[in-house]
């Protein structure tokens, strides 16, 4: 027998017995003996004795209060964390003053507080807002998450009506006849009869061992853990949209950029045929400043195949009508916002992930009590009452009535281990869970440090880039002079053209990367949620 069967001592029970048995109405002493195991059994049986009419009501006062629920109490898994994030204690990188794609970044301090409800609107864009606030009534996905936690919760109100008696009622008439050569014919008496019935069943199985009550345990925390998958899955879409958002201002700057040099290359172009034309520059010349326009004519293009993309998964996640939706060019010019970190051991609140593989936890141990308590008896109660007769008229009388109560204890005497091997099946079940939690919590602090340590290498790439785009102006600008003083052929101009173009465009890039990061980043911390908007 497993060791847990002790936290039903025969010889502890609860103080609450007494007091209850006291207070019931059964004509029995104001004070009874002391109630242990065998005085508690032959009070009880004494006390049905002189009231056979209360005998089940004393016995569930027993059965409700004697025993507390097999198996081992929950305890949330330790994991002990970090005192400060890797990624704040790295050496800052001075910048120059933010370029107008992004901007430098630099971590938050514990004291800046915590994110808050909608996170979104950090970043300060009115039409990022509006289609954020589109997610929470209109996504597809977060209805079904929805409804997936509603139908889980109601698991929790059919394990919590196993706690009470079932009553049914049922209503019968019948009319039938016997062989007056069978064995049941008795001369005298009609071959014919007629049978009228109305009875009422009850029957409950008290929780003497605590299964149902560790039922309704694992059916609570695995509703919560669905709280906690739904919280993720929202958590997850508004990340989503808020990242194609910034990317797809992030081409529009690239967009935007493009279409100044293809107007820059068109003047060149104009300049190199005239100059052409006054015998200054060749044909191989007019050539290469064709070649670069159109070169770029082709990059612009295909930077709208990527924006129309983008603009498609906006409006799917939005749940939008795609043959009207549009999100007019905007490039990219917003300030990158701080993130509030908060504390590293606030994470384990924070992230719905780690919530939902802790409640699971929690789950999975309730599965060894409900074990557990296969090795006990399985006791139920029963009775049943009404009415029957043969005739219509004396249906609803007394001397028609009928009843019958009665009890029934059954226990497994072998079962070939059956019931050691499902015990040992849940033990294991909850160490795995308990390490798929510890899991979750490692890997979370690994996604923080990951997009903590993207935004600082960014921030210095940013810098870095913005002195490469400083010097490649001003090679073009030098190049440019040459070119138009003579003193130089136009695939000095071109090439220095190239640079500039190529150094601006990685630009917007990075500050583009950063916006994406810092979504992140929020994502990794958990958005705006804690565990206190767990359901209870």
């Amino acid at each position: 027998m497993p060791a847990n069967r002790s936290s039903c001592p025969p010889r502890r029970i609860c103080a609450a017995v007494e007091s209850k048995l006291r207070r019931l109405p059964l004509g029995i002493p104001a004070s009874p003996p002391p109630l242990s195991a065998p005085s508690l059994r032959a009070f009880c049986q004494s006390a049905a004795r002189r009231v056979p009419h209360r005998a089940a009501l004393l016995l569930a006062a027993c059965a409700l209060t004697a025993c507390k629920p097999v198996g081992p109490n929950y305890n949330r898994p330790v994991y002990t964390a970090p005192a400060d994030y890797k990624e704040t204690g790295a050496t800052s990188v001075v910048v120059p003053p933010p370029n107008p794609q992004g901007g430098a970044w630099q971590p938050a301090s514990p004291s800046d507080g915590m994110l808050r409800g909608k996170w979104w609107e950090i970043y300060q864009d009115p039409q990022l807002n509006k289609l954020e606030d589109r997610i929470a009534t209109d996504n597809q996905s977060l209805r079904q998450a929805l409804e997936t936690y509603l139908a889980v919760r109601d698991l929790v109100a059919v394990a919590r009506a196993n706690l009470y008696p079932q009553f049914s009622a049922g209503l019968g008439a019948a009319r039938s006849s016997v062989s007056t050569n069978g064995p049941a014919y008795a001369p005298g008496n009609p071959n014919a009869r007629s049978d009228y019935l109305l009875t009422g069943q009850a029957t409950w199985e008290p929780d003497f061992w605590g299964r149902i009550r560790r039922s309704i345990e694992a059916a609570r925390t695995t509703a919560q853990a669905s709280a906690a998958d739904l919280a993720t899955i929202d958590l997850s879409l508004h990340a989503e949209m808020a990242s194609d958002y910034f990317q797809l201002r992030g081409l529009d700057a690239q967009a935007r950029l493009l279409t100044a040099t293809v107007a820059d290359l068109e003047h060149q172009l104009s300049l190199t045929q005239r100059r052409l034309a006054g015998g200054v520059a060749t044909e191989a010349d007019v050539a290469l400043a064709q070649t670069e326009l159109e070169t770029v004519r082709a990059q612009l293009v295909d930077i709208g195949v990527a924006r129309a993309q983008f603009e498609h998964t906006i409006g799917a996640l939005a749940n939008l009508d795609l043959s009207t939706f549009s999100i007019p060019p905007s490039p990219l010019d917003l300030a990158l916002p701080q993130v509030p970190l908060g504390v590293p051991s606030q994470l384990l609140e924070r992230r719905p992930d780690i919530a939902a593989a802790e409640r699971r936890t929690a789950a999975a141990n309730a599965q060894i009590g409900i074990a557990i308590s296969a090795f006990y008896p399985t006791i139920g109660l029963g009775g049943t009452g009404g009415f029957e007769t043969t005739h219509p008229g004396t249906w609803i009388q007394g001397p028609s009535s009928l009843w019958s109560l009665g009890a029934q204890a059954t226990e497994l005497l072998f079962d070939a281990g059956q019931r050691h091997a499902l015990t040992s099946q849940a033990r294991h079940a909850y160490e795995a869970q308990v390490a798929a939690y510890k899991n979750t919590v490692i890997f979370a602090f690994s996604d923080v440090e990951d997009q903590l340590s993207s935004l600082r290498i960014l921030q210095h790439e940013s810098a870095t880039e913005q002195r490469a785009v400083t010097a490649a102006q001003n090679s073009f600008d030098i190049s440019n002079q040459r070119y138009k003083g003579g003193v130089t052929s136009y695939l000095e101009v071109l090439t220095a053209e190239q640079a500039l173009l190529a150094n601006q465009r990685s630009a917007i890039d990075i500050a583009t990367r950063q916006f994406v990061s810092s979504v992140g980043l929020v994502r990794s911390l958990g958005g705006g949620w804690d565990t206190t908007q767990l359901p209870r």
